[in-house]
C-alpha cells in the first residue's frame, strides 16, 4: 500500500505544475514517437495474437493477457505508414483510452522523458502525418511526435455520438438555450464529438484548442469588462493539450478572483486511480472520463439546472 501511495504522491506533484511523463517509442522509421505515461498500464514483447475475422486492418489480432482479451491495434497501419513486419519481434503498449483498454503494436520503446506541457507544440502544418498528430516536442535535439490516439479510436472503433432518447426534452431545451459552454481540447475528433453532444441539447459552445488559448481567452475577455461566470456557465476542458494542461489551465483560473468562480469539468481520456488526487488538488469541479455522450449531457443538464434555481 505504501509503494502504491508513494506512486500516486509522486504522480500529483506533476498536478497544476504544467508537466507530463512521454513514454517514447519508435515505429518502422527513425521517427520518435511519444504517449503520456498516464496512459500507459505495461509495456511487454508482443505476445501470440489471434486473428479476428472482419475486423480493421489496423487490428493485427488479439492477446490473451491476464486473463483478458485485448486488441492489438498496429500505430503503423493507424497512422497510413506500413505496419510491423516480424511482429514477435515488436512491442505491445497496453493503454487505457476513453474507459476502454488496448494495445499498440511498436518497433521498439525507448525510456520515459519528463517534459513542461509548455514545450509540446501543435504539429506545423505539412507534415506527411499531421492528421494523426496531436503535438510535437523536441527531446535530445530530435522531434518527438504524439500520435492523437482519440482520432486512431474513432475509425478503428467508432462510439456512439447522439444522446439517448428521453434524456433531452423541451424544457430541457428551452433551458439550455439560456446558456453557454466553453470547450477546450486539443483534439479535433474529441472536439467534435463535445461539441455535437452539447448542441444536442441545446446549448450554445465556443470551442478552443489547448488551455493557453482559453486562459487567453478569458483574460481577454475580463480585460473588456465582461463578466465571464454570466457569459459561460461550463468549461469542458481536456486534461492533456499542447502548451497549457487542463489542470494548470484549472489552477490559473482559480487563482484568479476574476475567474475562479467559474464551473470547470476536466473531460479526458485518462483515467486511474489519480484522478481523485489530481482533481481534488487543482479544484476543478468534476472529472469525467470520455466520451459517453450521455452522461455528459446529463452532468451540463444537472449543472445549469442548479444554476438556473440559484
Amino acid at each position: 500500500m505504501a509503494g502504491v501511495l508513494d506512486t500516486v504522491n509522486q504522480r500529483t506533484q506533476l498536478v497544476g505544475e504544467n508537466r507530463l511523463e512521454l513514454l517514447l517509442f519508435r515505429l518502422n522509421g527513425k521517427q520518435i514517437y511519444g504517449i503520456n505515461v498516464f496512459k500507459v498500464k505495461e509495456v511487454l514483447q508482443c505476445p501470440k495474437l489471434t486473428t479476428m475475422p472482419h475486423s480493421s486492418p489496423v487490428v493485427r489480432g488479439v492477446a490473451h493477457i491476464r486473463g483478458g482479451t485485448i486488441p492489438i491495434l498496429d500505430l503503423g497501419l493507424a497512422t497510413g505508414a506500413t505496419g510491423m513486419e516480424n511482429i514477435s519481434q515488436c512491442f505491445v503498449i497496453i493503454t487505457e483510452y476513453n474507459r476502454r483498454i488496448q494495445g499498440f503494436l511498436v518497433r521498439g520503446v525507448e525510456r520515459i522523458v519528463n517534459m513542461n506541457w509548455s514545450d509540446i507544440q501543435p504539429p506545423p502544418k505539412g507534415l506527411l502525418n499531421d492528421n494523426y498528430l496531436t503535438a510535437v516536442c523536441q527531446v535530445d535535439k530530435e522531434m518527438v511526435e504524439i500520435i492523437d490516439v482519440e482520432q486512431i479510436l474513432s475509425e478503428v472503433a467508432p462510439t456512439r455520438q447522439d444522446i439517448s432518447d428521453g434524456i433531452v426534452n423541451a424544457g430541457v431545451t428551452e433551458n439550455a438555450q439560456k446558456h453557454h459552454i466553453l470547450i477546450v481540447d486539443d483534439s479535433s475528433v474529441a472536439r467534435k464529438q463535445i461539441k455535437r453532444c452539447m448542441e444536442q441539447v441545446g446549448f450554445a459552445t465556443t470551442v478552443l484548442c489547448d488551455g493557453r488559448e482559453a486562459l487567453d481567452f478569458l483574460l481577454e475577455m475580463v480585460a473588456e469588462g465582461k463578466d465571464v461566470t454570466k457569459e459561460f456557465s461550463m468549461v469542458i476542458s481536456d486534461i492533456e493539450m499542447p502548451e497549457m494542461d487542463g489542470y494548470t489551465l484549472t489552477t490559473a483560473i482559480r487563482n484568479d478572483s476574476r475567474l475562479q468562480d467559474l464551473f470547470i469539468l476536466l473531460h479526458t481520456s485518462l483515467s486511474g486511480v489519480f484522478n481523485e488526487a489530481m482533481v481534488k488538488k487543482v479544484g476543478a469541479d468534476g472529472f469525467l472520463a470520455k466520451f459517453q455522450p450521455d452522461e455528459l449531457a446529463r452532468l451540463a443538464i444537472e449543472t445549469v439546472h442548479v444554476q438556473s434555481d440559484e
